[in-house]
């Protein structure tokens, strides 16, 4: 798994609407600024979280992004396939022929791997996250 800026970014952009969840949509320039990411960058991520229903947009004055379900039922994982990142280490990318046709003495190994991120990314919700960072926060960690 080559998790990318891409990855990094759409879930850190997420938590930031999460956290500041009200009823008033965010727009992209606010969280730009809050998360220091770029503008352009976010509006491309932000096309393809509307894309996987993860955001909706609201147009007009007024207008931003919303979350389109509740913190606690967005796994990471949702968010980072959303933007197309892969959760997978092993070099072929699961076509098994990684050593010249071949299936790779350490194809096996790579599989377990990733599986072990994707089942624990998708364990952790946006909401998990922000508790887990208030309690943090709180205790002056």
């Amino acid at each position: 798994m080559q998790l990318t800026t891409k990855g990094r970014y759409a879930v850190t952009a997420m938590l930031d609407l999460a956290s500041n969840n009200t009823s008033k949509p965010i727009t992209l320039d606010i969280i730009s600024q809050r998360q220091n990411i770029s503008l352009s960058y976010l509006e491309q991520l932000f096309a393809k979280l509307r894309k996987a229903s993860l955001v909706k947009s609201v147009r007009g004055p007024g207008g931003g992004y919303l979350l389109d379900a509740q913190a606690k039922d967005i796994s990471l994982t949702q968010i980072i396939e959303a933007v197309d990142e892969n959760i997978d280490l092993r070099r072929c990318k699961g076509m098994n022929g990684c050593n010249n046709g071949r299936q790779c003495i350490s194809h096996q190994l790579w599989c377990e791997v990733s599986e072990q991120i994707r089942t624990f990314l998708n364990d952790k919700t946006l909401q998990m996250v922000i508790d887990n960072h208030d309690i943090n926060l709180n205790k002056g960690l």
